[in-house]
């Protein structure tokens, strides 16, 4: 295994393991048991493409056209705060863990607000395609892609990890106060982020 491939993992996992809007609802997915191979392979996938965009240089015409951050910044908040309404109201209701397919949401449903969370976000933008693209700038041809390579590794693992290991959960969130503490911090780490948007 080369040097490059395991800083590439490294560096990948240092920014992708994060409380962050894209985790939080893949971990409530997880705990549903809803969607969530299709959800983490949406997930992991979006990562590596934006990665290998990094890697072939993509982050400098992004830094070049800030328009493109500033949509995503403000898209991406009024989305942030959506949710965090929404999960909130949940908190409000309570609720118990349902596993029928059909008490939860569609497949569509799941895909287009995980790619939102995906491709809304700037700090994905930020984290993939310019940091990660230049930590891999500064390798040469090879090293370069070993770098990318590992980095993609880290978000395939991390959130296959996070998608199915959320299933053990599942007894616990059987109970209306433990789904209210969960959508509790839901809302509160996504109108957080929204915030953090704005004000950046």
């Amino acid at each position: 295994m080369s040097a490059d491939l395991i800083a590439g993992f490294v560096a990948g996992a240092a920014l992708i393991i994060a409380i962050g809007a894209q985790n939080a609802f893949v971990l409530r997915q997880g705990i549903r048991r809803e969607h969530v191979l299709p959800i983490v392979l949406v997930c992991a996938s979006a990562d590596a493409l934006l990665i290998a965009a990094g890697v072939t240089g993509l982050g400098a015409l992004i830094e070049s056209v800030p328009l493109v951050l500033i949509v995503a910044r403000y898209g991406g908040a009024a989305f942030l705060l959506g949710y965090g309404m929404t999960a909130a109201r949940r908190a409000m209701q309570g609720q118990r863990l349902a596993v029928d397919a059909n008490a939860g949401v569609s497949l569509g449903c799941a895909m287009a607000t995980c790619l939102t969370f995906t491709f809304l976000n700037p700090h994905v933008y930020l984290d993939t395609v310019i940091l990660l693209g230049s930590l891999a700038s500064q390798r040469d041809d090879s090293g370069r892609w070993a770098f990318g390579g590992g980095a993609a590794g880290a978000s395939f693992v991390w959130f296959f990890a996070l998608g199915f290991g959320a299933q053990r959960l599942g007894p616990l969130f059987g109970n209306r106060l433990a789904w209210r503490v969960l959508d509790t911090l839901i809302a509160l780490i996504m109108s957080g982020l929204a915030v953090v948007l704005l004000l950046g």
